[in-house]
């Protein structure tokens, strides 16, 4: 099984490969790793990604964005300058309280990016923001998070202080890391009119029913959502996709009338179900 449990799963109208050979460009360590017609799957200084041309059904919001950290300010400065090309700049990159070198910019496909000075070489985490009505919901998300992947681990939740009455005990910026991949949450007491939505999703892949099971039961029971084809919402509204190993491998066999048969399959389910795709993939 791949070794890393959560792949990030971002949705594009037409431009999957488009996107994703730009961001190879951007990243050092990075490459494309396959791609078909559907889905292109990428790996962005070893992150790997998938990116699918899934139509204009959705679109990006920064509910969820990459928090790019880096120590050399150089390097910081050369994925700005490539992200902003016909993107949108939400915050100009430069010195904050924060940060002596900080930025916020969405770039040309919408993907929005954070890029901050750090102490630690380049790393890319996905970072949740929480806003509106899901404000004041990130340390319960944390919380539920952490307990439901093993490897799992609240590494800090740094809280608005007194001074901002509005944000009091809320979450200001935390880290915490599921099934050993690192996370980011934050909050915001300011009127943003975003939210989660599929465009932004996480693939768990899972080796077995049994893995598959556990987690969409998991989700269900804590006031998630089901969706089609293993898709559903957790209750704060962000986006899961629930995939045993066996699903990839018959999408990308050889064989285009098996993959026919294993689509077809798989488009009547809601949950995954492996021993209806063996079936389906056999026939």
């Amino acid at each position: 099984m791949n070794e890393q449990k959560l792949t990030p799963f971002l949705w594009y109208d037409n431009q999957a490969n488009e996107a994703a050979t730009f961001y190879t460009t951007v990243f050092p360590n990075s490459k494309i790793q396959s791609n078909n017609h559907l889905v292109t799957t990428f790996q962005l200084n070893n992150l790997k990604c998938n990116a699918l041309n899934g139509g204009p059904l959705f679109t990006f919001t920064n509910a969820i964005s990459f928090f790019i950290k880096s120590n050399d300010t150089d390097e910081i400065d050369t994925i700005w300058n490539a992200l902003k090309e016909k993107g949108t700049i939400l915050m100009d990159l430069g010195e904050y309280p924060w940060s002596k070198k900080y930025g916020w910019v969405n770039d040309k496909y919408g993907l929005s990016w954070q890029i901050f000075i750090d102490g630690d070489p380049l790393q890319i985490v996905p970072t949740f923001l929480f806003v509106d009505k899901k404000f004041g919901q990130a340390e319960e998300a944390i919380t539920f998070y952490t307990s439901l992947f093993s490897d799992s681990e609240i590494h800090f939740i740094s809280k608005f202080d007194e001074s901002n009455s509005n944000a009091a005990g809320k979450v200001e910026f935390a880290e915490f890391t599921l099934v050993n991949q690192k996370f980011i949450a934050m909050e915001s007491p300011m009127e943003h009119h975003f939210d989660f939505n599929e465009a932004f999703s996480f693939v768990i892949n899972c080796t077995n029913q049994e893995e598959v099971d556990y987690y969409w039961n998991a989700f269900l029971q804590n006031g998630g959502q089901e969706s089609q084809c293993g898709w559903l919402k957790d209750k704060f509204g962000i986006s899961w996709q629930i995939i045993p190993e066996i699903l990839p491998q018959f999408m990308n066999d050889k064989n285009p009338e098996k993959v026919a048969q294993v689509t077809q399959a798989m488009l009547q389910m809601k949950k995954i179900d492996c021993e209806k795709l063996q079936q389906a993939y056999n026939k």
